[in-house]
């Protein structure tokens, strides 16, 4: 089983970056995508970005394209989500998942069926 757990979260002012990490461990994760989605309050979680673990299939949300990068470092088990020119409306929890090549389209939450615990992001303008 597959057990992931993010962190770098924090506040920053608008404009500013940030790095969130999510390390993984338990099996190998060669044959996983891995995504990252966020929850705003009263809002419903939605895709941000994913990544294959062994590469490629990388796909981003309009709302963040251009300004977040998502990237693996499989030396530390660890799927990193970039953040650079952050907007108040960036401001969410963020959280981590994993799911089997073979599980549907990466973009859709339903296909994920492990997540993180999730890390606070807040951009104050």
């Amino acid at each position: 089983q597959v057990q992931l757990v993010e962190s770098g979260g924090g506040s920053v002012q608008a404009g500013g970056s940030l790095r969130l990490s999510c390390a993984a461990s338990g099996r190998t994760l060669n044959r996983y995508a891995m995504g990252w989605f966020r929850q705003a309050p009263g809002k419903e979680r939605e895709f941000v970005a994913t990544i294959r673990w062994s590469g490629g299939r990388i796909y981003f949300a309009d709302s963040v394209k251009g300004r977040f990068t998502i990237f693996v470092d499989n030396a530390k088990n660890t799927v990193y989500l970039e953040m650079r020119s952050l907007k108040p409306e960036d401001t969410a929890v963020y959280y981590c998942a994993a799911k089997s090549d073979y599980s549907g389209s990466a973009i859709y939450i339903r296909n994920y069926d492990v997540w993180g615990q999730g890390t606070q992001v807040t951009v104050s303008s």
